[in-house]
């Protein structure tokens, strides 16, 4: 198949949208299928940073999105259609569809092709938090709009399907994602990077992923103050300086990625995810294949997740005590935070990006055998 992956992100950036992308894209070309991605120009800033993948890569000009400039917003243009045409493009995948991922399905519509688009981002809850010119509630009937254009809609977790049903979306299926189980792994731990982070023995608490208001990071500001409990937190985004302010104990260790991310997470002792709003928590998957208990809100794609008292605790969202009070129980225990650790571990077996990434084909091969029967023409009696 060649399948157009139209996204609302993509590298240098770095999220659950752009990480998924490139997922999948190794996987077609894996599995000998041919790719191309569909971007918005990134911002001037990054604009030169090389970007080396073996498939094309298509940029559609942008323009930062009101509120919260680290995302951009790509604008319509015929390239897009151009770009499919010149493809022979058979399926269109439009991830976290909202503003490019709209011009994607109208360019689908017109050249007659079956789409999967792939729910990754609760724009409504942005819409709440950063005030971007759109009500919640236009956030969800534009929502709506365009993945009820869409021949299959897929979601990472029961809660976002929940949450797209209750909002009139329909055909929606469930699809999960996948994590390197190879790359995080208990054995990443290291004497030398334990001295990086806990210099004094201490238990660390990690968090890893964008920091940005609706992940509400400040929630473990009473974890830092814990005695004997090192905070440290990876990533970078828009709240960064606030949060250098507001948690002064805690260590910010800025973005990591690849084998050394690898290393810091399995060099964790307790993972912590704030976040009430996660489609998925790719981070939370991630921290459970590097043999972590996790403490995360009883909300969202965590529920999926976390099995309560079995690998990690879910507790009250937006509240800053359930959080402390699981922390401090984990941090004076070290036999339970092995044994929540071992259970998650053995949890993400059978959840590669190799087994997700078949299932998607599946998606794909549904969508296209279905328009296929739709435009076959009817024979006459």
């Amino acid at each position: 198949m060649r399948v157009a992956l139209v996204t609302e992100s993509f590298l240098p950036d770095v999220n659950g949208v752009a990480h998924s992308v490139v997922r999948t894209a190794e996987h077609l070309l894996r599995r000998g299928h041919q790719p191309m991605v569909i971007a918005p120009q990134p911002p001037p800033a990054v604009r030169e940073v090389r970007v080396d993948v073996p498939y094309p890569v298509v940029r559609i000009p942008s323009v930062r999105m009101p509120g919260y400039p680290q995302i951009r917003l790509g604008l319509p243009t015929p390239t897009m259609t151009g770009a499919m045409r010149a493809h022979g493009t058979d399926v269109v995948h439009l991830a976290s569809p909202f503003v490019l991922g709209a011009w994607g399905m109208a360019a689908a519509r017109s050249l007659r092709l079956p789409t999967v688009a792939v729910y990754q981002t609760d724009v409504a809850a942005y819409a709440r938090a950063y005030k971007v010119g759109m009500t919640e509630g236009a956030a969800w009937r534009w929502i709506r709009t365009v993945h009820n254009a869409a021949n299959r809609t897929l979601v990472p977790s029961s809660e976002s399907g929940l949450a797209l049903t209750a909002h009139g979306v329909e055909r929606i299926h469930l699809w999960r994602r996948g994590v390197d189980d190879v790359q995080f792994h208990p054995d990443r731990r290291t004497v030398g990077m334990r001295r990086v982070l806990a210099p004094d023995n201490e238990v660390v608490v990690g968090f890893v992923g964008r920091l940005a208001v609706e992940k509400q990071i400040d929630l473990l500001a009473d974890v830092s103050r814990l005695p004997g409990v090192r905070l440290v937190i990876v990533g970078d985004g828009p709240a960064g300086p606030a949060l250098r302010k507001a948690l002064p104990q805690a260590k910010f260790l800025g973005v990591r990625r690849g084998r050394q991310l690898a290393r810091i997470y399995a060099s964790f002792d307790i993972f912590a995810h704030t976040g009430p709003y996660e489609t998925f928590g790719q981070a939370v998957q991630e921290a459970m294949a590097s043999g972590l208990p996790v403490v995360a809100p009883n909300a969202g794609g965590p529920v999926d997740l976390v099995q309560h008292g079995r690998t990690g605790y879910l507790v009250p969202p937006f509240e800053a005590a359930g959080f402390t009070e699981a922390v401090s129980s984990l941090a004076a225990d070290p036999r339970r935070r092995a044994d929540l650790g071992a259970a998650g571990r053995r949890a993400i077996e059978g959840r590669s990006w190799a087994a997700v990434g078949d299932e998607l084909l599946g998606h794909y091969e549904d969508v296209r055998a279905a328009a296929a029967m739709f435009d076959r023409p009817a024979v006459a009696a």
